[in-house]
């Protein structure tokens, strides 16, 4: 046997390997594990060089394969206003003005991770509101779902959209009584001539918008450093694999000049991102960045899409009226023969999809358009996604297991858990809340699920989504229980993700023969506590045998 690089030792190994799921020790050559097993054996493959690491009874796992995030908005808000925990007006003035304060040049002040209820039980903020905290520079904060924003009116004046604008079907600038914009601007169109006006120009978010940006040298520079960062954040989490959920051209070239200089210290998986405006030549796009990017560090090969919103907006597609919004059901980004038709094509071209989708309706004709995309082509194993499920019809979820569909879904996500319990479980009524955020109805279904976190739509960290999936309660007695257990949260990290980008074996487990990508934490996970486990922190992360963090 070949000498070992690298050993972690006195270790409590969760190897998400059903053949063996404990071991003690983990040996390292090259980028490859070489052994998994008791302390002995493993310490066998020790060489005069071997670099040994004493996990000292804490555990180790496999590297976290977060899939689902979208890293260029994640990385840039990293420096902005985070709102998270405001819970009443007077500290959302504070904080706002403090950080306003501190940055006197900034062209736009841009908060992140509002709630809907943040400054009114009502759940109605105004541009009023913000005029409140910043009267005479533009200001814009974003609800934590990043599906709607509300900016002051210094900062609606200078976009030049006070008084309103055409946009697409599924996007409202919500005007009020007096004929002007009331201050919230829900989707991509409404709030992007604000974000414009921002330092970066919005540029993080061209992989959601469909654009390919103009940039300076300097502009360029600026957004591979703000990418750098965000790759440093995530291997402090334990990441050492993402899906990125918006994507384009001018990504995939930024990561790819930094895997070729050794920078790309996470393994990425970014998508061409398809819009409802696009014609189906676009996909040639898809189908040659998938080409051009297919290494084991970087790779495309997945086309994402967005059939609605989400459930506070009311932009989420349902099957039946919103119980708190009688007439309304939501519009779709796609009609339903339309999403199929380009369903089939994606799949025609052996690609991969991904399609954001919350509403029961809009899951609905998500799986609508991937049943007919099998008819047209084919039974293939495609691993199609549907991203969010945040409620199902319950007529859908054995449809999952049937079509061989791809449950992406986000612990954090609940209400109760990383959000608010309202407006959502209003919005949803109570006939819904047995078929909302499913896990266990979904599994107990035969379908695969993938966990991730969404960021930035909620925080990055794997272990605050672990501990939340293995502690979330039901809104009321006699709904089902969706907890999770350790294994089960732990592999939805990991070998589930690992399983949804057609890398199942290569990671997302620790055997011999595999990517050498694992985390040694400060603490025994199986040991504590459920409510306790996210305070166990990666102390190191270990990327194809290079540490790309190190407490």
């Amino acid at each position: 046997m070949p000498t070992a690089d690298l050993i972690v030792t006195n270790a409590r190994v969760l190897t998400v390997d059903p053949e063996r799921p404990r071991a003690e020790a983990v040996a390292i050559v090259g980028d490859t594990i070489l052994a998994v097993g008791d302390r002995a054996e493993v310490m066998a493959t020790k060489g005069p060089a071997t670099r040994v690491i004493d996990a000292a009874g804490n555990s180790v796992t496999p590297g976290f394969v977060e899939a689902h995030l979208h890293l260029f908005p994640g990385a840039a808000e990293l420096d902005q206003c985070h709102l998270r925990d405001v819970q009443d007006v007077e500290g959302f003035h504070a904080k706002v003005r403090a950080y306003a304060a501190a940055r006197p040049g900034e062209p736009l002040i841009v908060g992140q991770g509002a709630t809907y209820t943040m400054l009114s039980a009502e759940a109605v903020i105004t541009r009023h509101d913000l005029d409140a905290a910043v009267p005479d520079r533009p200001f814009v904060m974003f609800a934590a779902d990043h599906h709607t924003a509300w900016a002051n009116t210094a900062a609606l004046e200078k976009a030049g959209i006070l008084g309103g604008r055409a946009i697409g079907v599924g996007n409202e600038i919500v005007m009020g009584a007096d004929g002007l914009a009331s201050g919230e601007l829900r989707e991509r169109e409404a709030f992007g001539p604000v974000l414009e006006l921002s330092t970066s120009g919005g540029r993080e978010r061209c992989g959601l918008s469909g654009y390919e940006p103009e940039t300076t040298p300097a502009e360029r520079a600026y957004d591979r450093d703000v990418l750098k960062r965000g790759l440093a954040y995530l291997a402090a989490h334990g990441i050492t694999s993402f899906h990125n959920m918006d994507g384009n051209r001018y990504q995939l070239d930024l990561l790819g000049e930094m895997e070729a200089v050794g920078e790309l210290i996470c393994r990425a998986r970014v998508p061409f991102h398809f819009l409802n405006f696009m014609d189906l030549d676009r996909l040639e796009a898809a189908s040659e960045l998938s080409a051009q990017y297919r290494s084991e560090r970087l790779s495309c090969g997945f086309v994402k899409l967005f059939m609605d919103g989400v459930l506070e907006s009311w932009t989420a597609v349902m099957a039946e009226d919103y119980a708190d919004r009688p007439g309304w059901r939501g519009e779709p980004l796609f009609a339903p023969a339309r999403f199929a038709e380009i369903a089939t094509e994606i799949d025609r071209r052996g690609l991969q999809i991904a399609v954001h989708a919350i509403g029961d309706g809009a899951v609905n004709s998500v799986l609508d358009g991937y049943a007919a995309a099998r008819r047209a082509n084919g039974p293939r194993d495609g691993r199609h996604r549907v991203e969010h499920v945040e409620v199902a019809l319950a007529s859908d979820i054995p449809r999952f297991s049937e079509l061989g569909v791809i449950a992406s879904m986000q612990p954090p996500h609940p209400p109760g858990s990383g959000f608010p319990l309202e407006p959502t479980l209003t919005r949803l009524g109570r006939a819904r809340w047995p078929q909302a955020y499913a896990w266990n109805t979904l599994r107990e279904a035969g379908a695969r699920l993938a966990f991730a976190s969404d960021w930035p739509v909620s925080p990055v960290d794997p272990m605050d989504g672990i501990r939340l999936a293995m502690t979330r309660q039901p809104w009321e007695p006699g709904l089902p229980d969706q907890r999770q257990s350790l294994d089960q949260a732990l592999a939805g990290y990991t070998a589930d993700g690992a399983y949804a980008e057609f890398m199942e074996h290569r990671k997302g487990r620790l055997k011999p023969g595999m990517l050498a990508d694992l985390v040694v934490f400060g603490g025994d996970m199986a040991a504590a506590e459920p409510e306790a486990i996210a305070a166990i922190r990666p102390v190191i992360t270990i990327c194809g045998g290079s540490i790309t963090f190190e407490a």
